[in-house]
């Protein structure tokens, strides 16, 4: 007599393959995105070039997109998938002292602007947003400069550091903490 109830080793293993398949794509379907996910363009500039100057050469990094960026700074902003990098960096030549936001974008893990071109002399000032946790803002190996504005890691909001940047060069930079998010920038100094 056969006992029909019975299963083989091959028939046990198909049903729990099948049942590990079906639970692992259904939690794939409606799920909110994560830190981890693939980086995107998460900037929150508007792309407006209405900066203000408040009339003491002050402004935010809010000008024109450049399409001249240079083959370093597109090289490493692109091979680290920086957030809001579109390929382009924001022209904030002219101003005295520019802004970029520490911990911008939906989840808090970029900088913004990704990309910023300015004068030597011009200061570069990071305000922290208080989203995505602690960040710092440090030079990468790449980098033509040797400064790092902010080694400590922070998360206070309206925290700054700044740095004034002197001579020409590229000046690419990191979150120590989130630079595997796509969180890197760059400050192109002519």
């Amino acid at each position: 007599m056969t006992d029909t109830s019975r299963y083989d080793r091959r028939t046990v293993v198909r049903a729990i393959g099948g049942s590990t398949l079906a639970v692992g794509l259904a939690g794939c379907a409606g799920s909110e995105p994560t830190a981890d996910d693939e980086p995107t363009d998460e900037s929150t500039d508007d792309g407006d070039a209405d900066a203000d100057t408040g009339g003491d050469g002050d402004a935010d990094a809010g000008g024109d997109a450049d399409e001249s960026v240079p083959d370093a700074v597109d090289s490493y902003l692109s091979d680290n998938d920086a957030r809001g990098y579109d390929g382009a960096a924001v022209d904030a030549t002219g101003q005295d002292t520019v802004t970029v936001s520490v911990g911008a974008g939906e989840i808090g893990l970029a900088f913004d602007p990704a990309a910023v071109r300015v004068d030597a002399g011009t200061t570069i000032v990071w305000e922290w947003t208080g989203e995505g946790g602690d960040h710092n803002v440090v030079a990468a190996d790449e980098s033509d400069f040797d400064v790092s504005p902010q080694e400590e890691l922070i998360a206070d909001a309206g925290h700054t550091t700044e740095e004034t940047f002197d001579e020409a060069g590229n000046f690419l930079y990191l979150c120590e903490p989130h630079v595997g998010n796509g969180k890197v920038g760059a400050v192109i100094v002519e």
